[in-house]
């Protein structure tokens, strides 16, 4: 990837390094190619990559908590698990405490991590295209319409762990495709985008509820504390297909990682840049919604991770893009520590993660409101 040389002006733009020409014993030296500041360059061969110095630093930081989070959640429960022993578990060795550590809580762990990762991945690809930092999965639509197409299999008697993620992943494309036409109108305006999709979230909420009404008892609780968001009860029959999905993306996800940085430019820089915008916003929208459709069908919509992660990287990385690494790390964080929470504050009482994550992503919502009404009206002034 290669800088622009000069100057240029437009949001998110950062101020580049010129390729002055040294000046030695011998006369002039070659000069440099010019990067973006702050960044690093490392090659491998012919090729290079431009790193993000602060960047790689936070998702170090954040990998390191996320790695005690990890130990700690496999630690805590019912019974103490020393830490010597969950090492000794993760590494295939011999130990007492296999069948707490390997079966029981293991697989819950895994399924939060990729669900974690998930939300913050899409999150961030969706606030990318939006431009918008209120705009996230559950905000526009594609959690509700999840949702909605899990509960109706549910109420109409498909309670399968392995066929639901499947019936999400249709629920959430759905969603995201009526709302990707409703706010079409020659062109993908952010605005528009998201009060849409909030529309449409009000619409779809108002089903889910109609379903779980007319569903049987039993079918109705199960739907209840799915919609909360709850890691209770999931293990690898959950997380496979979440993992599979993941891992196939990964081409997709390294493309997205490149084209969102000229899609988060305003319309007339990124088509300056040769940006094809209609192209590429679709195709981060598409990415973005299949991640949370995914992650919905596996722990059900658990509130919020999606839109607090980007922006919690973003701000810790004090990049011009969301960088998806980072988010992908932030939102996984956020779920176990949550999880975490859930399963012992109010222990022998165990309340579903997503309950946590709203308690902190509600009063974010309301501040994140606020401070950009705020700033807008300061703008104006």
């Amino acid at each position: 990837m290669t800088g622009l040389r000069g100057t240029s002006s437009g949001p998110g733009t950062e101020p580049l390094r010129e390729a002055a020409p040294a000046l030695g014993a011998d006369g002039p030296r070659p000069a440099r190619s010019a990067r973006p500041d702050g960044y690093a360059v490392l090659r491998a061969g012919r090729g290079s990559l431009l790193l993000h110095r602060r960047a790689a630093l936070v998702a170090a930081v954040l990998a390191v908590l996320l790695s005690a989070a990890v130990v700690a959640s496999l630690c805590v429960g019912e019974s103490f698990v020393p830490p010597s022993e969950v090492v000794n578990v993760l590494l295939g060795r011999p130990s007492p405490d296999e069948l707490v550590v390997g079966t029981l809580r293991l697989p819950r762990l895994v399924t939060g991590l990729l669900v974690g990762a998930a939300f913050g991945v899409s999150g961030a690809l969706v606030q990318t295209v939006a431009r918008n930092p209120l705009a996230s999965p559950d905000v526009i639509g594609v959690t509700h319409g999840a949702g909605a197409a899990t509960v109706a299999a549910m109420t109409f008697g498909v309670t399968s762990y392995a066929v639901l993620p499947y019936v999400s992943v249709v629920g959430g494309l759905a969603a995201a495709l009526l709302v990707y036409v409703l706010a079409w109108r020659g062109g993908l305006h952010a605005s528009r985008f998201v009060l849409i999709g909030i529309g449409i979230s009000v619409a779809l909420g108002s089903l889910t509820r109609l379903f779980v009404t007319k569903g049987d008892y039993l079918v109705a609780q199960q739907a209840k504390v799915w919609l909360t968001g709850s890691l209770n009860g999931r293990g690898y029959d959950q997380a496979a297909p979440l993992a599979t999905v993941l891992v196939l993306l990964v081409p997709f996800l390294l493309w997205a990682a490149r084209a969102q940085r000229t899609a988060a430019f305003d319309d007339d820089t990124a088509t300056a840049l040769g940006t094809r915008l209609g192209r590429t916003r679709l195709g981060l929208t598409a990415l973005g919604v299949v991640l949370a459709s995914v992650a919905t069908g596996a722990a059900g919509p658990v509130d919020f991770v999606a839109l607090l992660a980007p922006q919690i990287a973003r701000r810790l990385t004090r990049t011009t893009h969301i960088p998806l690494v980072c988010s992908a790390l932030t939102g996984a964080l956020i779920v176990v520590v949550a999880d975490l929470s859930a399963r012992r504050l109010l222990s022998p009482l165990e309340l579903p993660v997503g309950v946590f994550t709203a308690l902190v992503g509600a009063p974010y919502l309301m501040w994140l409101i606020v401070s950009t009404r705020s700033s807008r009206s300061g703008g104006t002034a």
